[in-house]
């Protein structure tokens, strides 16, 4: 690239390609552009081999010879340039393919990323290749001399997916892969980027300019479609698109489309139909006739051809379309599909599948080139010509991912298998495909068996995804002997040799032993198969390994010891020694159980090793640090400065990273044998980017899924951390070592001591080969003589370089194919195995053992069942002899028995044995049956009998089963009524733990702390409460009791009184007695059960069905049971006839009977076989009648039926050989002895002629008994076949009889379904009338429970009133003088409320008043009450009258009235709901009577539909001995006065007579004990009665005696007065506890107080002390004072300063004392009071003056005088 932007120095500068559009825009001091004769150097820029400095490896190491793949992933990757050369893109080369030379030219990729797309300009002067990786570049090639013309950069992140030139050729447009997914249009000659948008945020497939607008674009993809417009704003010009809105049409991928000319756009869709778009709608979407899609699939590309629109599917057709249809297509109805008709169409071939196609023109001819995605290159003719062309396929390849290579030993061929079914043989120094061979299943693996194998290397062993490994040799055809029919002209072909199966997952390594004695594969079902390497290669036998097997090696033959290095995908290697087979026991199972293994179990390490590198260089960092510092302090000290030492902190290193374990261990890709047992191994995923060397331990091998083995070397790969090497292979002297990359790089490492060190592996060359996202390399190997290197990938490529020389050098090199096995075009084709679920080798074996163990246990039941039969019969023997003795000799059945313990044993033993087999098939069998279900409902479920038609064998009779379908699983379920039952969820409430415990504590510390006064009181609680609930008990018993007697007396019948049962006998008497009402007669009614809809007629019709179906059902069964009879029949026969030959072999011809022919079984006698011919017998059959077809009509038809019984009695014509054998050897034995007879020619004895002649009588009337029992098995099969034949004819008029009956009733179901409409109005009017009547009766209940509650409401305030008066006289007393006065103020306020409550009872009576009427009444009255609330006023109190008195008088009063107007409002509501409830009754009176009418009209309409039912004609067929109705002993010509009884019927009716007689005489007698019993129990109840009235009166005389009176004994049970007085005294008992506890805190607060008190009054009276003896020395001092004064006067008279100061001083002083003398009286006064509390404020400045005239001086004597304060 640099070399690049060099050159652009010397010519016109170009424009920055990454500016955006609006710096473009700007005006530009300098526009500088690229010349057009400007090229760039393809030397510069293409990628080239990296190679490690310094290393001296060569640069062309290796040079691409040769290209054989083919990358038919890539949905467009075929691009004719000219008429001759075809350009594609494989790996990261471009390849242009001569065909003419079938030459390869290759342009490499730049960045080495890869090819993303390539696309012609409109001229062919010019391709773009599109390409991946970061920041990939878009290069513009010239064509045909392929220099680099532009470099377009900047247009994506990650990789072109698409790119497209315009019409005119000017602009190219762009599009890039995720993330970015740009849409970039590039003015591609200046190399700049005109515009760019993000195109969608889904996959976008294909990008194209419109054909007729360059400033249109279209794009497409992933559930897309968008059209594109540039637009000019007034930011400049933008892009703006459309998306497609697929509306009501399913969102679709869309891959393929094209514009129309008058601006329609056309798509593809997914299932095969056109969408045309008008703007971003779809107008119509097109399909072919009938609805079919106009592809069978996808379609992949529309191209216009002329006035023709050409479309290509997925399903190899190539269709053409008239596009003036197309252009005037609309929908015509919702579906918005119109159906149109190809012109023309081509079928390339069948499985094909077309993705792109191509044109360019041949000497003035189209040509059209198109891409198979199934490997094929096709050249198409779409003319359409009166002799079109057929397709022509130029080239195959592989299709799919390539699985394995494998090189020959001894020549230039390479072998490869794919996942495409096909393994293909390569000549790399021709460069072309030699043969090809497709088998039913994907290759997986391939190996070329060694020199030591097949000296000639023709073998090659190739695995398959079914588990299957087949041995294909190779060879030239032309050393085959040569016919004159027939000429070879390959260059080589491949013949299957042997094919076995020893997996039952897919092959995934193949290897041979070194010496070329033993073959090992690999698979994925985890296990390794050995054997042994012969002409024909037999098992030695197979072991389990722990995972899926990734690689096999054996050791190098530098070891002694011959060993098989196994490598699992899931880090499991294991190494086991070459199995000899003779020390193999095979006899039940292959599986070799004492093979040695070591095991290795990788465990990871690369996040220590990181660990261990991280630490490294961290010392490593601070190391220099430190030598860092140190420097600097040197040079500090030699500059002479001084160093301060720091004392900052250095900062906290980050923690160290936590080791890592992967959760799945990571795979194994490769690995190789470095000496014995060590090995190397490459991974993937967390543990890539190293060599681990690895050693097999010797100890002992413990369980491998618990082993952890750790490497013992480990090497560094440089740059494969997240690529790691997925295939290892080495040159024959080990010198360089190949290495295929996961992202399909090649690299090369030198080797110098042919061994692996680190060193070695620091050098390396290295080469983007095969695609770097998906091309990962799975096969590189060199050629046997190191000049060449082939490799293959998942992509599809498969490359072949020259290892350091060129092309020129192999000049005279040739590939030499392997000449054929002698004898090999007289061999017959081997059979391959073609069913992928064959059984493989150890399921065979298992299967043969498993049945060898069935017959040998078979055998031995039949011995015990024999040997038990015996004792049976002795046993029953014993029986009868003790049957024959005299009875008192006779053993009881129970003496027989030795132990009824064995008996039971074995009863529990074969119970749990069962019950344990059941357990272990209960998955298999549920699985069994879900599957045969599944079976059963997709393909034979509709048809449950065929035709199966029975002759036969000596008469022309015949019988067939009927043909008869599947019922429905619905006909044979019975119609069950569903219930919905309301859950009630129950809701249980769980206390809050927290609250329970809290609560816990609080009791347990109120028990804690709690007195005697508390106990006392709790008792006391217990006791009231024990007496509440023996009170609530008593009452509960006594409403119990009353309870009971009202339902007993609410049970006791009327006098009037019948049993329902007997009103229901009554009922079904009077509907049965009497005569049969004809349903023809006008006063018939249809009764509730028999009533008829469309339900019930069905659920007749089905079961009518079911019945039918059964009859027929049971028939064909017995019909196919004659067809196994007359199967054994025939089986029986040839055996006869085949002893029959053998008893005929030893007669003379003249005294041979004619041989019995063999029945044949008819081809209609077993229908299902038709559909088990295969291809090859339909081919014979078709050939065979079109040569016989003119000759012989029976022949055609023996041939037939020969052919169509081949495969019926292939396995049965095996059993008769085998069966046969014996007796062919037994013939030819006697033939053998009677050649030997006849070459002695010795004339035989009399006794010999005596044996013979008895021989002969012998087998004469054997002969006779075979020919009799041969004749006498045809003769009782034809009288079965007879029988069954009348016995069906029978059936036949049953079911033409069921038929009738099924036609009446389906005529009824017609005119059930014609009245069905009215039918159910009137049930649905009905059922509305019943709805409605159920809902008033719920309502009327309501209103009637809602007044007895009203009623109860006004009872209980009604109590309230009496008890309030109650209350009120006892606070009266007796005597007081103003009770009248207070009876008045009590009444004062009732007295409106009276007024109102009669006005309102007025109101009720009057019943026919309005609702409106009511309330305005009700509203007067209202203000009526407040009115007169209003005059009076509130009363005054008399002066004498006790004022409590009073207030209790008021308060009733007031309590009294709230009492009226709850039971005014209760009563005002009670009359409500007595009106409501009085209307709703009528409402309901006339549901009733429409109810009634409509149970009318529902009645006469069922008798009406039963007349229509009447109507019908039913056909009934009778025999003459049926009838019964004669006239005069005839039988009369009209039958329309008859009646048709089954027989049933009328023998019930005759019987029934005979009952009624009896039953009427039982009657009699029940009533005549009935009516004695009723004059009985009448007696008894007048007795009773009396018996009551006695005991009244003695228990009321009783009562009189003892109280005085009588004495409601339930009022005494439930009196409780005195618990409320219990219950006041203990309350007043809790408030005298709590009241003296308030006390006795208060006590203990003044006493604390009154300690407080007597300390301060302490602390005052030493401050009195101290306050006197201030006083004390204040007066010594003013004495003192004085007489200085005296004394000194005249001397200090002049200068009087001192004592002036100092007297000043003693006055503050003197002021001071007084303020705290104040103060502390201050403090004696409170004190003095009894409160203690104290505010000591400061006295004021007056007061501390005047204190000392007014305050006396104290003395001792007064302060001890001073009162003390209690």
């Amino acid at each position: 690239m640099e070399a690049a932007q060099d050159a652009e120095g010397g010519l016109e500068e170009q424009d920055d390609s990454e500016v955006p559009l609006e710096t473009q825009e700007k005006p530009q001091k300098v526009e500088k552009k690229i010349s057009e004769t400007f090229f760039y150097s393809y030397e510069d820029i293409h990628s080239q081999p990296f190679v490690t400095e310094d290393s001296g490896i060569p640069v062309n190491l290796l040079t691409l010879k040769h290209s054989f793949g083919y990358d038919f992933t890539r949905s467009v990757n075929l691009m004719p340039m000219d008429a001759q050369t075809l350009m594609y893109i494989a790996g990261n080369h471009i390849v242009l393919l001569d065909l003419k030379t079938k030459s390869q030219h290759y342009l490499q990729s730049s960045g080495g990323g890869g090819i993303g797309f390539i696309t012609a300009h409109p001229t062919k002067q010019y391709f773009a290749a599109g390409e991946k990786g970061k920041k990939p570049d878009l290069i513009i090639y010239d064509y045909p001399s392929l220099r680099p013309y532009r470099i377009l950069r900047g247009g994506t992140e990650k990789a072109y997916v698409f790119g497209d030139f315009s019409n005119a050729g000017t602009l190219l447009a762009s599009v890039g892969s995720s993330p970015d997914y740009m849409l970039t249009i590039w003015d591609w000659k200046q190399e700049k980027i005109v515009l760019r948008s993000k195109a969608f945020s889904q996959d976008v497939y294909k990008v194209s300019f419109s054909a007729y607008n360059e400033e249109q674009l279209i794009t497409s993809g992933a559930g897309h479609i968008r059209f594109w417009k540039t637009a000019l704003t007034f930011t400049g010009l933008k892009l703006q698109g459309a998306l497609g809105r697929f509306g009501k049409t399913a969102v679709t991928d869309i891959t393929g489309y094209v514009e129309l000319p008058d601006g329609k756009v056309i798509s593809g869709s997914e299932w095969g139909n056109l969408l045309l778009w008008e703007g971003d709608l779809i107008k119509a979407e097109l399909c072919r006739a009938g609805q079919k899609p106009c592809h069978s699939g996808p379609v992949s590309q529309l191209v216009l051809e002329g006035r023709k629109l050409v479309t290509i599917g997925k399903d190899g057709f190539v269709r053409m379309w008239n596009l003036k249809v197309i252009e005037a297509a609309d929908s015509v109805d919702d579906t918005g599909l119109l159906e149109v008709e190809p012109v023309n169409e081509l079928l390339v071939g069948k499985n094909v599948s077309l993705s792109f196609m191509s044109k360019v023109y041949d000497s003035g001819q189209s040509v059209w080139y198109a891409q198979d995605t199934n490997g094929v290159i096709w050249k198409l003719d779409l003319s359409f010509r009166n002799a079109p062309c057929h397709p022509e396929s130029l080239y195959t390849f592989h299709s799919k991912s390539i699985e394995a290579m494998s090189v020959s030993p001894i020549t230039y061929l390479v072998a490869t298998t794919a996942l495409d079914r096909t393994v293909r043989i390569y000549d790399f120094i021709s460069n072309s495909q030699l043969s090809e061979m497709k088998f039913t299943q994907g290759g997986t693996a391939l190996t070329w068996a060694p020199t030591t194998v097949n000296p000639e290397g023709r073998l090659i062993a190739v695995g398959f995804e079914d588990g299957v490994v087949r041995i294909v040799e190779v060879y030239d055809p032309k050393g085959l002997p040569v016919h004159a029919e027939y000429r070879h002209t390959e260059n080589a072909q491949i013949n299957l040799k042997q094919a076995f199966k020893p997996h039952a997952a897919a092959v995934t390594a193949l290897a041979y032993e070194q010496s070329g004695n033993v073959l090992a594969t690999g698979s994925k079902d985890k296990t390794v198969f050995f054997f042994a390497v012969e002409d024909k290669y037999e098992p030695i036998g197979f072991i389990y390994v722990p995972g899926p097997v990734q690689a096999l090696q054996w050791s190098p033959p530098s070891q002694v010891k011959s060993t098989l290095l196994i490598l699992c995908e899931n880090g499991f290697a294991l190494q086991v020694p070459a199995p000899l087979p003779e020390e193999q026991d095979t006899s039940s199972t292959y599986q070799m159980k004492n093979l040695p293994v070591q095991y290795f179990h990788f465990s990871s390490i690369k996040s220590r090793i990181k660990l261990e590198e991280e630490i490294a260089l961290r010392e490593k960092k601070r190391q220099e640090k430190e030598k860092a510092k140190l420097e600097w302090i040197k040079q500090q000290q030699e500059m002479g400065k001084e160093i301060e030492e720091e004392l900052g902190e250095e900062p906290e290193e980050e923690p160290l990273p936590p080791l890592y374990i992967p959760e799945e261990p990571s795979p194994i890709l490769c690995g190789f044998y470095s000496s014995p047992g060590k090995f190397w191994l490459s991974l993937g995923g967390y543990d890539s980017g190293f060599l681990y060397h690895c050693e097999f331990s010797h100890g002992p091998q413990e369980d491998p899924e618990n082993r952890e083995d750790e490497p013992f070397e480990v090497i560094p790969v440089e740059d494969t951390d997240n690529n790691p090497i997925n295939q290892i292979s080495f040159s024959s002297d080990r010198l360089l070592m190949f290495c295929g990359m996961q992202n399909g790089a090649l690299r090369v490492y030198p080797l110098q001591d042919k061994d692996l060190s680190v060193n070695s592996l620091k050098e390396y060359w290295s080469l983007n080969v095969h695609d770097n996202d998906y091309g990962q390399i799975r096969g590189i190997s060199s050629s046997f003589d190191d000049r060449f290197l082939i490799t293959c990938g998942e992509d599809g490529n498969i490359f072949t370089f020259n290892v350091l020389s060129s092309e020129d050098v192999h000049g005279e090199l040739k590939a030499q194919i392997p000449s054929p096995r002698s004898g090999l075009e007289k061999e017959v084709a081997t059979q391959d195995i073609e069913n992928p679920d064959a059984y493989n080798i150890e399921q065979v074996k298992q299967k043969k053992e498993y049945d060898r163990i069935m017959k040998e246990a078979e055998e031995k039941k039949n011995k015990k069942r024999q040997e038990l039969l015996a004792l049976r019969q002795e046993f029953l023997v014993l029986l009868q002899k003790n049957q024959e003795l005299p009875k008192h000799m006779q053993l009881q059945r129970e003496e027989f028995e030795m132990d009824h313990r064995i008996f039971e044993e074995l009863s529990r033993q074969t119970a749990q044995r069962i019950q344990l087999v059941q357990k272990e098939l209960t998955w298999q069998h549920q699985k069994s049956l879900i599957g045969l279900q599944k079976l059963q409902n997709q393909f034979r479920d509709s048809l449950e009998f065929d035709t199966v038609v029975v002759h036969a064998i000596q008469s022309n009779h015949e019988i067939s089963t009927y043909r008869l379908l599947a019922m429905p699983e619905k006909c044979y379920q019975d119609k069950q009524m569903w219930e919905q039952a309301e859950k009630r969820e129950i809701v249980t409430e769980t206390a809050d733990p927290g609250i329970v415990e809290e609560e816990a504590a609080e009791t347990l510390e109120t028990l804690e702390t709690r007195k005697p006064t508390t106990r006392y009181i709790e008792s006391k609680q217990e006791q009231i409460k024990r007496s509440i609930e023996k009170h609530n008990a008593v009452k509960a018993k006594i409403v119990k009791r009353k309870a009971e007697w009202d339902e007993l007396y609410k049970s006791k019948p009327s006098d009037d009184y019948e049993d329902p049962k007997d009103a229901e006998d009554i009922k079904a008497a009077q509907e049965n007695m009497g005569f049969y009402e004809l349903k023809t007669a006008t006063n018939y009614r249809v009764p509730e059960h028999k009533h008829m809809n469309v339900e019930k007629k069905m659920t007749q019709l089905t079961s009518l069905e079911v019945l039918i179906h059964e009859k027929k059902a049971n028939m064909n069964r017995e019909i196919m049971s004659l067809r196994d009879l007359k199967v054994s029949t025939i089986e029986e026969i040839k055996i006869l006839v085949q002893e029959l030959k053998s008893i005929q072999a030893a007669l003379d011809l003249s005294e041979c009977l004619p041989l019995p022919l063999i029945p044949q079984l008819h081809p209609d006698e077993f229908p299902e076989k038709r559909f088990e011919c295969d291809s090859d017998i339909l081919l014979k059959f078709k050939e065979q009648q079109e040569a016989k077809a003119k000759v012989q009509e029976q022949l055609e038809e023996a041939s037939s039926s020969h052919l169509f019984r081949h495969e019926f009695l292939q396995a049965s014509s095996r059993e008769e050989a085998a069966g046969a054998q014996p007796l062919k050897t037994a013939s030819s034995q006697v033939t053998g002895q009677q050649k030997v007879f006849e070459i002695e020619k010795s004339e035989p004895t009399e006794m010999e002629l005596e044996n013979l002649k008895r021989e002969k009588i012998k087998n004469l009337y054997l002969q006779e008994t075979l020919i009799k029992r041969i004749s006498a098995l045809v003769i009782s099969f034809d009288a079965e076949l007879r029988l069954l034949r009348h016995k069906k004819l029978k059936l036949d008029v049953q079911l033409k009889s069921a038929d009738l009956h099924y036609i009446t009733w389906y005529e009824e179901l017609l005119i059930l379904r014609n009245l069905e409409k009215h039918e159910n109005l009137l049930q649905g009017h009905l059922n509305t009338l019943i709805s409605e009547q159920g809902a008033m009766q719920s309502e009327l209940n309501n209103y009637l429970a809602q007044m007895e509650d009203r009623k109860c409401e006004i009872a209980k305030l009604q109590e309230c009133e009496r008890a309030l008066y109650a209350t009120f006289q006892m606070s009266l007393g007796e005597n007081t003088e103003f009770a009248p006065f207070l009876t008045e103020v009590l009444e004062k306020k009732i007295k409106c409320l009276e007024k109102k409550e009669v006005g309102r009872e007025a109101d009720e009576d009057d019943e026919n008043e309005e609702e409106t009427d009511e309330e305005s009444i009700v509203g007067s009255n209202e203000e009526k009450s407040g009115s007169e609330d209003e005059v009076f006023d509130e009363p005054v109190r008399p002066k004498s009258c006790s004022e409590a008195l009073f207030q209790n008088t008021i308060q009733l009063q007031q309590k009294l009235v709230g009492i009226k107007k709850a039971l005014e409002e209760e009563k005002k509501v009670a009359a409500n709901l007595r009106k409501k409830y009085k209307a709703l009754v009528k409402k309901a009176k006339v549901v009733e009577s429409s109810l009634e009418t409509a149970e009318r009209e529902l009645e006469t309409f069922q008798w009406e539909k039963q007349q229509r039912m009447n109507d019908l004609y039913v056909a009934v067929p009778l025999k003459l001995h049926q009838v019964e109705y004669l006239v005069n002993g005839e039988m009369p010509s009209d039958f329309s006065q008859a009646l048709v009884f089954s027989n049933q019927s009328l023998e019930y009716l005759q019987k029934r007579i005979v009952e009624l007689c009896n039953e009427k005489i039982m009657q009699r007698e029940i009533y005549r004990k009935a009516q004695k019993h009723h004059k009985q129990l009448v007696q008894d109840k007048k007795e009773m009665e009396i018996k009551i009235q006695q005991l009244e009166k003695k228990c009321n005389e009783l009562m009189v005696k003892k109280f005085g009176q009588l004495v409601d004994f339930e009022a005494v049970q439930t009196h409780s007065g005195s618990i409320h007085i219990d219950e006041l005294q203990v309350q007043i008992m809790e408030k005298e506890y709590m009241h003296s506890q308030e006390l006795k805190k208060w006590e203990e607060r003044i006493l604390d107080l009154h300690q407080q008190l007597l300390k301060l009054t302490k602390e005052n009276t030493s401050k009195l002390q101290q306050l006197n003896q201030f006083r004390l020395e204040m007066q010594q001092l003013e004495t003192k004072m004085g007489s200085l004064k005296n004394d000194l006067g005249l001397e200090f008279q002049s200068t009087p300063t001192t004592d002036v100061k100092e007297k000043a001083k003693l006055k503050s002083r003197l002021k001071h004392l007084m303020c705290d003398t104040a103060l502390l009286r201050g403090e004696i006064d409170l004190l003095r009071r009894k409160d203690g509390c104290l505010f000591l404020q400061p006295s004021a400045p007056w007061d501390c003056e005047a204190a000392p005239e007014s305050f006396p001086f104290l003395t001792p004597e007064v302060v001890t005088n001073v009162p003390n304060f209690p």
